[in-house]
């Protein structure tokens, strides 16, 4: 059974759609979900749906002890769900290409530091931009610089604020992450 390590900071939305994509397929498991927020609404829907946690602080992310608590779950998939700290080289080294993110634009428009959430939305209205989508992409050790697993567009002509935009984006992570989640854990077997 292939094993996956979800990292979020808030409310979980895409945590929660990971573990419920997997809660009945054999060969994909949810092992654990990591946060550096004691307050995150993730830890709620993960332990709903039974799925362990570990909570953490910036200082134990560099200093080897998450890297520590991820190996003894040896996962096949380290998945970044909306996380917000800059991931650690230590960690990045020790999975390559076993460590996955998803971002709300299609890059390598509107990425790079403080470019999440609603700072994109803001930002690709803005601009006045006709589509935006997602970019499913590797973790390295510079934001939003990974190379690209996946992308997928959508129109965004008729959006006024970046609430609806937001919505477009999340109905499309929703579809996209589990499954290509899936197709990379299923093709490295």
């Amino acid at each position: 059974m292939k094993k996956v390590v979800i990292f979020a900071s808030g409310s979980g939305s895409n945590a929660e759609n990971i573990i419920l994509y997997f809660k009945n397929k054999i060969q994909i498991n949810v092992a654990a979900v990591f946060t550096n927020n004691l307050h995150a609404k993730v830890l709620d829907k993960a332990n709903q749906l039974e799925v362990s946690t570990e909570v953490f602080n910036k200082t134990e992310l560099s200093d080897g002890t998450v890297l520590n608590k991820i190996n003894e779950i040896k996962p096949d998939l380290i998945v970044l769900a909306g996380f917000l700290l800059k991931f650690p080289e230590s960690i990045i080294e020790q999975y390559p290409n076993k460590i996955i993110n998803i971002h709300p634009a299609l890059l390598p428009k509107y990425g790079g530091k403080g470019m999440y959430g609603m700072n994109v939305h803001q930002a690709v209205l803005k601009n006045k931009e006709a589509e935006t989508g997602i970019t499913i992409h590797y973790v390295n050790k510079d934001y939003d610089e990974g190379e690209f697993i996946f992308q997928k567009n959508v129109s965004i002509i008729n959006c006024k604020t970046p609430e609806e935009v937001a919505q477009k984006i999340h109905e499309l992570e929703m579809e996209y992450f589990p499954k290509e989640i899936e197709k990379l854990l299923i093709r490295k077997t």
